[in-house]
């Protein structure tokens, strides 16, 4: 069993990691840092460098927190000689990821940049699917209640955070593992409300390398039905994973799939590269990102207030 301790107690820790590490026959949860939570049954501790000097047991880490304070976190495990699970986004810059990328390799220590929704159900089987068939156009919808999933996050909203892209570059991480060739941005559409530094709502023009176009729409204003779907048109029919990836359609027919479990299969993912002793920093979904705001226009909408 691998020692693991979580940095940054917070939603997603306590929804996803803490029950997929308690499944775990790979891993045992052994110490948790965060300001203002603890776990039961394990010791906490204010912050990670508290953590790894009084922990020497601990094998590696799972960094929670925002991506702005991601990196140096990362930077202190590493050097302490623990391999580190970075949530997604892997960080708040791609040099800051790159500098991690060295850092592991140098010090012979695991990084593992982990996309949770390319381990959605449906995302292998179609991956599966398409690898022969030709791509004449994708549609990708991500739309949903930023109220309802993010309550009260104020860090997504600032420089770094992302905005809307939060969420969006899950669609993103599955759109680089579905397409059997390169995907590149054309144009995008940021609307940032006027009392924020992040987008509320995007819209990205892309292409793949075979010429293909590729559509993305991404709102946190939508209400009822929450929408996670991406539409792939191909010369053997359309092919429609829906639900984040959880749903898959083939030419109109509704394909069984095993119940949800991405979080379970990231830490056997993690598991495996340990003892690879390799890393997995695919950085192409943040790229995406990154070309959106360097080159995208930027439309003011109404303030958002939480």
């Amino acid at each position: 069993m691998i020692a693991v301790g979580i940095v940054g107690l917070g939603k997603i820790a306590r929804d996803q990691h803490l029950p997929a590490i308690a499944a775990s026959p790979d891993f045992t949860l052994a110490a948790v840092a965060s300001r203002h939570a603890h776990a039961d049954g394990v010791p906490g501790y204010a912050d990670l460098e508290t953590m790894l000097s009084a922990e020497p047991g601990l094998e590696a880490v799972a960094l929670c927190q925002p991506p702005q304070v991601r990196h140096a976190a990362a930077r202190a495990a590493i050097a302490a000689g623990r391999h580190v699970f970075l949530e997604k986004p892997p960080g708040a810059t791609l040099s800051e990821v790159d500098d991690l990328a060295r850092a592991a390799d140098s010090a012979g220590v695991t990084l593992f940049a982990s996309w949770h929704s390319r381990f959605a159900a449906g995302v292998e089987p179609a991956r599966a699917w398409l690898a022969d068939k030709t791509i004449t156009g994708v549609d990708i919808r991500w739309m949903e209640d930023v109220r309802q999933w993010h309550p009260g996050q104020d860090w997504i909203w600032q420089p770094g955070g992302l905005g809307v892209f939060d969420p969006g570059i899950n669609a993103l991480s599955i759109l680089t593992t579905l397409l059997p060739c390169p995907v590149w941005l054309e144009d995008a559409l940021l609307e940032i409300p006027g009392n924020r530094s992040a987008p509320i709502a995007a819209r990205l023009a892309m292409r793949t390398g075979d010429g293909a176009p590729v559509a993305a729409r991404f709102d946190w204003r939508q209400t009822g039905r929450q929408v996670w779907a991406i539409t792939v048109e191909t010369d053997a029919g359309t092919l429609v994973l829906d639900d984040g990836g959880n749903a898959l359609t083939i030419a109109g027919a509704r394909r069984e799939l095993p119940s949800e479990r991405e979080y379970p299969a990231l830490y056997e993912r993690f598991a495996r590269l340990i003892g690879e002793n390799s890393s997995d920093v695919d950085v192409r979904p943040l790229k995406l990102v990154a070309d959106a705001f360097l080159t995208g226009r930027r439309s003011s909408t109404e303030a958002f207030y939480d």
